[in-house]
């Protein structure tokens, strides 16, 4: 049993690396607020110290800051829906015994080992290219006009790109909480007569509902982040520009530090709002 003394010797001893851990989030955090109150453009030798809202009015009146968050929360709902959904299927199909099996979980999950940039230029040149991607060769072999992805359907093609990177994360969690579904339920179940259907909606998927809440809460976490992908593909154009992209155009495209800073303040409460709202409604299933 712990004692007074062992308790007090515990803390002090953490306390070297939790001031360090506060100190790596907190100093950045704090100068970024600092300096969204301040007109910050170092390559014009400007700098007023305190400008009060200035920054956050121009950065919310930008016709481009109501758009970039629509976009954020149109792709990553977009993503989440998609990889959630596939994710449970291929979970389903990956529990069945079949010939190779170990090969094939490797090959599903290996597309999130994959980084961001390659992925996208992968996507980009290789599969969605209107004149020699695989994709376009599809078309033609189907009598069809290729389909000029970047351009055409950009946000779509965005959202395939990181739904593929995505997509073995959710398998991969989501097969782990299959397999530790009691087989005996499923029998009993089917034994009964209950339709492979029913059993899935009655048994397999409320048996997920802590895989699936995990899955958003952690994807959500990383989604509100996309850049890399947008970078490679669009920069931003054919309305793709997330609240990221924004921030980062205002900061290094137009280098006005003050500006980019209050984007990246508007982003972090954006965050937290997604954050609270899953929390309090779909994060209900952590404590079932």
């Amino acid at each position: 049993m712990a004692t007074k003394a062992s308790r007090t010797a515990a803390r002090f001893m953490m306390a070297p690396a939790v001031t360090l851990l506060l100190g790596w989030m907190l100093v950045p955090l704090i100068m970024t607020l600092y300096f969204s109150f301040a007109d910050y453009r170092p390559l014009r030798n400007v700098f007023e110290p305190w400008i009060g809202f200035d920054n956050y009015e121009r950065f919310v009146s930008s016709s481009a800051f109501w758009d970039s968050v629509t976009t954020t929360l149109v792709m990553v709902g977009s993503i989440l829906a998609i990889t959630v959904v596939l994710g449970i299927l291929i979970a389903l199909l990956l529990d069945k015994p079949i010939f190779g099996q170990g090969i094939v979980r490797i090959l599903v999950i290996s597309p999130f080992f994959v980084m961001p940039t390659v992925s996208a230029l992968a996507w980009k040149n290789m599969m969605m290219d209107p004149v020699n991607g695989v994709l376009s060769h599809v078309w033609r072999f189907f009598g069809a006009t290729p389909h000029d992805w970047l351009v055409e359907t950009p946000l779509l093609s965005i959202i395939l790109i990181v739904s593929w990177q995505w997509l073995p994360f959710a398998t991969l969690i989501l097969l782990t909480a299959i397999q530790s579904l009691d087989g005996e339920q499923l029998e009993a179940a089917e034994m009964d007569g209950a339709p492979a259907l029913k059993r899935f909606w009655y048994i397999i998927l409320p048996h997920l509902g802590r895989a699936i809440t995990i899955v958003i809460l952690i994807q959500t976490i990383f989604l509100l982040g996309i850049f890399a992908e947008i970078f490679v593909t669009t920069q931003g154009s054919f309305g793709t520009r997330t609240l990221t992209y924004l921030v980062f155009q205002r900061v290094l495209e137009s280098q006005n530090v003050g500006l980019g800073s209050a984007g990246g303040i508007l982003a972090v409460i954006l965050a937290n709002i997604v954050a609270i709202f899953l929390m309090r409604i779909v994060g209900k299933n952590l404590d079932a």
